[in-house]
């Protein structure tokens, strides 16, 4: 059971991990949504590829545009806040549990 453990373990750290490298790659996306970066730098198209996909989800089933200004990227960090309080405890919690 202790390799089970392990697995849980490994999966809430990595994802853990994972969702904070996303998070900084949404507010890197808001703050180039402020200012008129180069479209064709490989760093601005990456940033844009990662977050534009979820940003239009969140928009299109949501009204989060506010007077010009758009809360999306909010709305993204608090989901990714609330993964990490959720699942990625309740996998450490999990792997306490079996071991």
């Amino acid at each position: 059971m202790i390799i089970l453990a392990n697995f849980f373990e490994a999966i809430a750290i990595v994802l853990d991990y994972a969702l904070t490298f996303y998070m900084w790659i949404v507010i890197a996306g808001a703050v180039l949504s402020w200012v008129s970066p180069d479209p064709y730098n490989p760093i601005v198209r990456f940033i844009n590829t990662a977050t534009e996909p979820v940003f239009y989800q969140i928009r299109k089933r949501l009204p989060v545009n506010f007077g010009g200004l758009d809360i999306s990227p909010i709305v993204v960090i608090l989901v990714i806040i609330f993964l990490q309080a959720f699942v990625v405890k309740s996998l450490h919690g999990l792997a306490r549990t079996i071991a």
